[in-house]
């Protein structure tokens, strides 16, 4: 039997139990166990022999840095943002990988990354949004709140070092200027419980003409509902979820999907948190 899990602490309700069960049973797959693993960080590297008897694993919060000593190998998206969140393992060659960022790109494949985007947050995950978006040619400007200027103006430098001739800038969530392409949530502002916060007025959501949106739960923020009455596209965090998914089974096995089959399960995500 395969063993595949995710890893990490605290390890709370995960909705990767549900998403990998679907993808290994539309590959025909059935002899495998997928577990939720909590290991604390001062016992992460005492569980290297346990975590290399697995075909392939996940990594979350806080262990995506820590990890990286453990790996043989390191894909080229790892290498780019210096944080793992798949490994596969590989006739005992463990690769790490950054799925989140594939994730993301797949989600918003029809949304317009590479004009005016306005990124709301950088940290962690919207560092990563950030870098992509540059890549993919965008005017980028980064708004965050007073206290995170310091951290956009790291992600502002990282940008400007990987992609020469970059166009960003920074900005305060209350001195949002301009109209934008795209505004991208990078923050966890309208998360479950507190839904009914929304991180940029309506001001800045009417001078906005599509959406993307890193919280799944609700499948509906208050972000997406305005936008969308207004009769913008918003797509929201639980295509990311699914499709960095698919992106490790394409890794571990070489597995394949359907567009129609992910959207499937893109859907049960979104009704399991509804």
């Amino acid at each position: 039997m395969d063993k595949y899990g995710l890893i990490g602490h605290p390890l709370g309700h995960s909705m990767s139990p549900l998403i990998h069960k679907r993808l290994f049973a539309l590959s025909g797959i059935t002899d495998y166990s997928y577990e939720l693993i909590d290991i604390a960080p001062e016992e992460l590297a005492s569980k290297e022999e346990m975590l290399r008897e697995m075909k392939g694993f996940n990594i979350t919060i806080p262990h995506k840095t820590a990890i990286i000593p453990m790996t043989d190998k390191l894909g080229e998206s790892a290498l780019r943002y210096n944080s793992v969140n798949c490994i596969a393992n590989c006739d005992g060659v463990m690769t790490g990988y950054n799925t989140d960022c594939d994730g993301f790109i797949r989600s918003a494949e029809l949304l317009p990354l590479g004009g005016k985007v306005l990124l709301v947050g950088c940290g962690g995950v919207g560092r990563m949004m950030a870098i992509e978006a540059a890549l993919h040619g965008a005017e980028l400007t980064i708004a965050v709140i007073p206290q995170d200027v310091k951290t956009a103006q790291l992600a502002m430098a990282e940008i400007l070092s990987k992609c020469s001739g970059a166009s960003v800038k920074i900005c305060l969530v209350s001195e949002i200027d301009g109209g934008f392409d795209l505004l991208i949530n990078a923050t966890p502002v309208g998360m479950f419980p507190k839904v009914d916060a929304c991180p940029v007025s309506d001001e800045v959501i009417g001078r906005c003409l599509s959406f993307f949106d890193v919280i799944y739960n609700p499948k509906e923020t208050l972000l997406m509902k305005k936008a969308r009455a207004l009769g913008r596209t918003a797509v929201g965090g639980a295509a990311m979820l699914v499709y960095q998914a698919v992106k490790a089974h394409e890794l571990w096995y070489g597995g394949e999907f359907d567009a129609e089959d992910i959207s499937a399960i893109i859907t049960e995500v979104e009704d399991a948190v509804s």
